[in-house]
């Protein structure tokens, strides 16, 4: 690599705010990174990811449109 180009690559440690630490290496400076949720704490990685109703999300838009899709069937 040449030399005084590249940051400074460096092992830090990653705090969470739910109290979780890891060590890591980045070019961040300083040594210790806080972060407001991680694999820990985030719900997709600890299995108490919500659901969202998309299927009726999905009833009221096709409503919605019905009466434009029948005025414009209507008009050909």
């Amino acid at each position: 690599m040449k030399e005084g180009i590249h940051p400074d690559y460096h092992e830090l440690t990653v705090a969470c705010a739910c109290g979780h630490t890891f060590k890591t290496r980045s070019t961040f400076k300083g040594n210790i990174m806080r972060v407001e949720i991680c694999s820990s704490c985030h719900p997709f990685f600890t299995g108490k990811q919500k659901l969202i109703d998309s299927a009726g999300r999905v009833e009221r838009f096709q409503r919605k449109y019905e009466k434009f899709e029948k005025d414009k069937a209507a008009k050909k």
